[in-house]
Parts: C-alpha cells; structure tokens; sequence
C-alpha cells in the first residue's frame, strides 16, 4: 500500500515518493534548549517520532536528523528581543553552553521514557558555525542578501514564491501588514529576516558571538535548520516537520534562503502538527499549565501512558489535556498491558489480515489513531491469543508502548494487599457482601484494584 501524506506546501494529500529508493531524509525542527519543554513541545517531538516509526515498519532507511537550537533564537521570532539561551544564562547565573548542557539533558531523558528513537544526527547549531558562515556568503555573492549596521538580512522581495508555504500575500509582507515594530529602519522590507546579528547595539553584550567576513556576531536561528539540513541530509530533503506555528515565518524562511543559496528545491514534503492544548486553552507558564513530562510523573502517571494518549489524536488535529484525560489514559493503558499478559507467553504468527488494515491506515497520513483501533479489534477477535501477541507485538514497533518488555513485568503486590485479598474471598465465598464490599474499599485505598474471574481474584495497581 502506499504511503500517502498531507503535504501542508501544496495543501493536499498526496503519494510518498522518495527521492532515493527505500531511503528518506527527514529533518524535524528540534528544541530550542533553554528550558525544560512542556508536553506539548514533548507532543511534536511523538508525532515525528511517529512518522520515523511508519517508515521503518515501511522498510524504508530513513536519515533522520532532529537539531538543538543553542544559539541565535530570540524571544519573537521576528527578529526582536533576546537570545533565549542567553536569556535563562543571565537568569540562572549559567554560561550558555551550561544552559544547553542542562537543557539537553533533560530533554534527552524524556525522549527516553517517551521511547522516542533516536535521530541518526543530533547537531547543535554551535556546531556549525562555519557553515551558516558559508551560505550567507553566498546569499551575499547572489544578492539575496545585504548588510546594515545591525545585521546581514535576507531580502524577501527577491526570492522566488516566498509565500507559497504559508498563503499569505507577500505585498502585503512587504509593506509589513501584521508586523510588528520595525528596530532596524535599514531594512529594506518589513519582512525582511536576519541571516547573522552583528556584535553592537542591543546585541553589544552578546555572550555567543564568532567572527566572520562580514563582522562579529552570531547567527539567525532560521539559517541553522537551513545549513543542518543541508550537511546532514543534502541540498534536497524528502521530508521536513515541525510545529504549525512555523508555517508563517520560520519554515517559510528556510525555504526562501535554502533554495536561493542552492538553487535547487528544499524539501519536497512538509508536514506540521497541531498544537496540545490544556483543558481547551492554549498553554501558560505564566498561567501554570506548561507542565512537564516530569510532573506527570510526579503524579504518579507513566510516560507511556502519556504516549498512549497522544495516540489517540492525529498528528494534523489538536488534542487537549486535562488532568482527568491523563487518568482515564493511564487506565485505558493499564487495560491493555493487562490484556496482553493475558495472552500468555508463546508468540505465534503475525496474522497478514490485520497487518494489511493496520498498514491501510498508517498509511493514510500516519493515521495512529486508527491503527489503535486495530489493535482493539485484534484483541476482541476469534484469534489464537499466541497469533494475536505476534501480531500485536509488529504493531508496537510503529505504537512504541514498549508492550514486549512490559508484558514480561512481574507486579509485585505487599503483602497487606494479599492479606485483604484472601478475607474479601473468604467473605465473598460466604455471601458476607457487605463486609467484601468494605474489604475491596480497602484494596482500592491501597492503590490496588480489583477483579473477580473465573480463575479467582485479579489484583492491579489502581490507575
């Protein structure tokens, strides 16, 4: 079946055809590292994840770099402001490189309880340096670019369908409808977008600067993704994601700067996913609602449950949190787990009928929801249960619940919560209702739940 995908460019699904035989380049927009990120920041990294996963299961190789932005980000993405990471230096009384060191860190550990696989490259764009200095040279040399007192800027007027990603009327870009405060009355266009800040002015101070043919300074966070890209994937890429906020003006920069350097096209598919929002509210630091993967599981929830429930939503829809959403996630999580280690131990053949409608559905632009649909029905099937763990376990390389490790784990149940068990069935098994009824109260205030079967009494932990 072939893989077909939402292509935001040209607004329309359309087939997957890679530019190189079973192999993809993918480039995904990755953190800018100068804070802990939120779950929804941690929702765009699962949803590329989740295209990695389709093209995998695909057999398709796929190149797949995801960046850090540790230098050159400021606090609008017009150009205005601060450099973030310099930002938080300057506020934790941290150089900038500990700020992404720490970041980083954090970072990475929730890609991996999330059981996000591992990009082939991870550069930082402090790494790479020498080569943003070497495209906006040539941005120069073309004249696609020019120099002010304040910055080397791209000339929007000169490239070639500008706006074609986002939609928007390049005229009135260029007479800067929409924009903000223009800070640098040099430029030529309001629209106009800065390729390198120069070491003066509000940026004087600047803790990260390098030097460079067209003066000191440091660069502009849309040429790194360009120049990443670039060196680790090749002037052309099958596939480009991030957020859709970048639509407007990130991504459309880079498609600007990187075809007028190159000549040649950028990306040949762009794909953007939707915003998590907190009970139907956009999310708030200041508001309290930009919360962390580690305040789930501060509150007791696994991550994987979290990745269970951003399953439950296509990559292209928003989805919304509450903390009763998470519950019910986390539940409907245990469920499965409890499922599985019902089928037992003994992995039979993977059923090519529900293969075919589950890759029927991923490959429908990744449609994740539907294949957990799938698998519910997989689960209610007339199967032999050795089939359909085989079965499920293909599905979980595309899922990532990390169901074959977790089927293994034992529970261990205190013994005060055997004890309760044991009373509650002898009450049970002499019609005392009433005081099985309180014993079971009295599991359930232990965290535990429980389920009476043909087999007897089934203990888990409460969700």
């Amino acid at each position: 079946m072939a893989l077909k995908l939402y292509n935001t460019l040209f607004r329309q699904k359309e087939s997957f055809k890679p530019i190189e035989e079973n192999t993809v380049s993918f480039y995904h927009c990755g953190p800018t590292v100068y804070w802990t990120q939120h779950i929804g920041n941690m929702r765009g990294m699962f949803c590329a994840d989740s295209v990695v996963r389709v093209l995998k299961y695909l057999d398709y190789q796929v190149k797949h770099v995801r960046n850090y932005t540790d230098v050159g980000h400021l606090t609008s993405d017009q150009d205005e402001g601060e450099d973030k990471i310099e930002k938080s230096a300057r506020q934790e009384k941290l150089s900038p490189q500990q700020i992404a060191e720490k970041y980083i860190k954090i970072f990475e550990e929730d890609t991996q309880a999330l059981n996000l696989l591992e990009p082939t490259f991870k550069p930082r764009a402090t790494q790479c340096i020498p080569e943003m200095i070497t495209m906006i040279q040539t941005l120069l040399d073309k004249g696609y670019a020019y120099t002010t007192d304040s910055a080397v800027y791209f000339d929007v007027s000169k490239a070639k369908k500008y706006s074609q990603l986002s939609g928007q009327k390049l005229e009135e870009k260029l007479k800067g409808a929409g924009q903000a405060e223009v800070s640098d009355s040099k430029k030529k266009n309001p629209a106009d977008f800065a390729l390198w800040f120069f070491k003066t002015g509000k940026h004087k101070k600047a803790l990260q600067y390098w030097d460079s043919p067209f003066g000191q300074g440091f660069p502009g966070w849309h040429i790194e993704c360009s120049v990443m890209a670039n060196k680790y994937l090749g002037q052309t890429i099958d596939i480009h994601m991030g957020g859709v906020e970048h639509i407007p003006i990130h991504h459309t920069n880079e498609i600007a700067q990187s075809e007028s350097a190159t000549g040649v096209k950028f990306a040949n598919y762009w794909l953007h996913n939707e915003h998590l929002l907190v009970n139907n509210k956009k999310m708030s630091k200041s508001a309290g609602t930009a919360y962390s993967l580690s305040e789930i599981q501060e509150k007791g929830f696994n991550p994987l449950a979290f990745r269970y429930l951003l399953l439950q939503a296509h990559y292209r829809s928003k989805q919304n949190f509450t903390w009763p959403v998470m519950k019910s996630a986390q539940k409907g999580f245990n469920n499965l787990i409890n499922q599985i280690k019902d089928l037992g131990d003994k992995i039979g053949k993977i059923n090519k009928e529900y293969k075919n409608k589950f890759i029927e559905k991923i490959t429908n632009d990744f449609n994740l929801p539907q294949g957990l649909v799938v698998m519910q029905e997989l689960l209610k099937s007339a199967l032999s249960n050795q089939d359909k763990l085989a079965t499920i376990l293909n599905f979980d390389k595309v899922l990532g619940l990390n169901l074959d490790k977790l089927r293994k784990e034992k529970i261990t149940i205190p013994q005060e919560v055997k004890e309760l068990v044991k009373k509650r069935e002898k009450a049970r098994q002499n019609k005392k209702w009433a005081e099985a009824d309180k014993l079971r109260k009295q599991i359930e205030k232990k965290e535990y739940q429980i389920e009476d079967t043909d087999k007897g009494p089934k203990i888990s932990p409460k969700c």
